[in-house]
């Protein structure tokens, strides 16, 4: 069973997320900030890998400290090409770059023992995932407690996270949904209350 720790963050960035199979290592879904490192050490995890939903600023902020030392940070193939690209950087303040490991949707991701199964979502962003473990669903800024995300900066397309949402709502069962922010929610919540996309 998973142990997933929310983090919030400190000004405006995204929610990040450590989460632990065997209460020793763990991964880290979106690293907004320096302090998730902290984080971890209090928690007395060694991080293992940080996945990213994509690479908007407010979701990277903390990935230098951990590629430093030593822990990899993966992306799917698309936004490890757009992350650090002049379009993106001029959203938000200023990352320090880091070497970015690629995947895909269709993939699976073993990270601290947990296998995570990489969804394509574009929408938010062209290259966007979400990722999903055991009863967890991680959305970025897919979806959201009866909201989705902006489709307005470069790379959204309105139609495109509507089809994204659409596929995550074709799931079987009901997932926890660990959003990118704001508050948590379900997947059976979303299907029937989200006056975006209904299920």
């Amino acid at each position: 069973m998973l142990r997933v720790y929310k983090i919030y963050p400190h000004g405006f960035a995204s929610n990040s997320y450590i989460v632990t199979a065997d209460g020793k290592t763990c991964a880290v879904i979106d690293c907004a900030q320096e302090s998730v490192w902290a984080e971890c050490v209090n928690l007395g995890l060694r991080p293992e890998g940080v996945l990213l939903t994509h690479g908007h600023y407010d979701h990277i902020g903390g990935c230098a400290k951990f590629s430093a030392n030593g822990v990899p940070v993966y992306a799917s193939r698309e936004e490890a090409a757009n992350m650090f690209t002049p379009e993106y950087v001029a959203i938000g303040y200023p990352v320090k770059p880091f070497p970015v490991q690629e995947t895909e949707g269709g993939c699976t991701l073993c990270v601290a023992g947990i296998n995570f199964n990489v969804i394509s979502t574009p929408g938010h962003t062209s290259g966007g995932v979400c990722y999903l473990a055991e009863d967890c669903l991680f959305t970025g800024d897919t979806l959201f407690c009866e909201s989705i995300g902006r489709t307005d900066l470069p790379t959204g397309s309105a139609s495109a996270i509507i089809k994204s949402v659409k596929k995550l709502f074709a799931l079987p069962g009901d997932y926890k949904v660990y959003c990118g922010h704001e508050e948590d929610t379900t997947l059976s919540h979303e299907r029937e209350n989200n006056p975006f996309v209904r299920g």
